[in-house]
């Protein structure tokens, strides 16, 4: 499928459209119509002389106006709404760890939904090769591991929803409730939390101002963009390292920025770094504030840690990559997390709510790879299903379930 959105870098509503494409991972071409006459023309011929954006033209001759995210989703035919009301499982997520965990459920014979707000896969699903995961010896994409694990979850009667969003989860008696924000209910003996975690922000301004037009959080996602010109990291981690050296595939030169005296990434990591004759490194200094004018970054002022001496570098795009923030917004409140706000859970990875279970980066522990994902995804299912089976097994009807008429059984 060719899609074209025509709209400009400033425009809240394409920088959405822009967003839902990239977490469904469908390829689009954006056209800047500020300065492109064409482009205007073509957006006035749409909209009967209005200037609407964004304007989405679809290779059948359809064409989208300031759609919302429902929109897109039914245009690119995606499932978002259950066939059912009541499962046994419900999984909120659809990384290694929750798409592991559904299949190995449904392999139990476990009735299993899963509900993911953005693309199939998590940040696996995102990350341009998978190098360390069993069984690939020469690497795989992350979006064809994405795939292949939703083919294989399907098979075994995985039913998937995808560009749904979950606003919260809670207990009613037995049955754990699931609400999304479509307004529909859903309800389940069992809910698996496997939301992830996602890249924290800097908090400086003008960080908001240039989200998606010069300030980015996934090199796979957007390096590309900067071929053959300067970036800059912020962070000294295994994740500011890692994703610095993806982007010399692209960029001409990579400054990795860091707090702290020296890199704090493993010693392979920060050894390829200092070694790589793309990348300086700029120790002891942290940004202050993001510059530029009509939505575009044109410099990034810069503080030293301990003199406050400030400078301005220009680079043409910012990639940061300074830890992670837990998914749990679902659940704050229900069940007990970290300092960190990770979830914590015993040793059958169960929260403190009986029934809730967590499991992948979400969780409090873990070690926040694809292959550990996936180990606790298939050890939670062999938990959930000790949990399901009495409950299930003379489980009354799911009209009287979803109805909330039923005592506990």
């Amino acid at each position: 499928m060719t899609i074209q959105m025509y709209g400009t870098l400033w425009c809240s509503d394409c920088k959405r459209a822009k967003k839902f494409f990239a977490d469904q991972r469908v390829p689009y071409d954006f056209i800047d119509i500020d300065g492109d006459e064409e482009g205007m023309r073509k957006v006035e011929e749409a909209n009967g002389g209005k200037h609407i954006i964004p304007t989405i033209f679809f290779d059948d001759g359809s064409v989208l106006v300031e759609p919302s995210n429902a929109d897109l989703a039914a245009r690119l035919g995606l499932q978002t709404q259950a066939r059912e009301r009541f499962y046994d499982l419900i999984v909120v997520g659809s990384g290694p760890a929750g798409l592991t965990a559904a299949l190995y459920a449904a392999r139990e014979g476990i009735d299993t939904l899963v509900i993911e707000r953005g693309g199939v896969g998590g940040q696996a699903g995102v990350t341009e090769r998978l190098d360390n995961f069993p069984g690939f010896p020469e690497g795989i994409s992350g979006a064809e591991f994405a795939d292949r694990l939703k083919r294989q979850a399907e098979r075994f009667g995985v039913e998937v929803l995808t560009a749904q969003e979950v606003t919260a989860v809670a207990v009613d008696g037995d049955y754990r409730v699931v609400r999304t924000a479509d307004g529909e209910e859903y309800r389940a003996w069992a809910v698996l939390i496997a939301t992830g975690s996602t890249y924290k922000r800097l908090g400086i301004p003008g960080e908001d101002d240039f989200i998606g037009a010069g300030v980015h959080f996934c090199a796979t996602c957007d390096g590309a963009f900067y071929r053959g010109k300067e970036v800059l990291v912020v962070g000294g981690g295994n994740s500011a390292g890692e994703e610095g050296l993806f982007l010399t595939r692209f960029a001409a030169k990579v400054t990795i920025l860091t707090r702290g005296e020296e890199l704090s990434a493993s010693r392979v990591v920060t050894e390829k770094v200092r070694s790589h004759p793309k990348v300086e490194v700029i120790t002891n200094a942290t940004p202050a504030e993001f510059k530029g004018a009509d939505g575009k970054l044109s410099s990034v002022v810069i503080k030293d840690v301990d003199g406050g001496r400030t400078r301005e570098l220009k680079p043409s795009g910012v990639f940061v990559f300074i830890g992670l923030t837990p998914n749990a917004a679902v659940v704050k409140g229900l069940v007990n997390v970290d300092a960190q706000g990770f979830i914590t859970t015993d040793g059958t990875l169960q929260t403190s709510q009986p029934g809730i279970f967590a499991a992948g980066d979400v969780r409090a522990g873990s070690t926040k790879q694809a292959a550990s994902a996936a180990g606790e995804g298939a050890a939670v299912a062999l938990a959930i299903r000790r949990y399901v089976e009495p409950l299930a097994g003379g489980r009354p009807s799911a009209d009287a379930a979803v109805a909330g008429q039923l005592t506990a059984p």
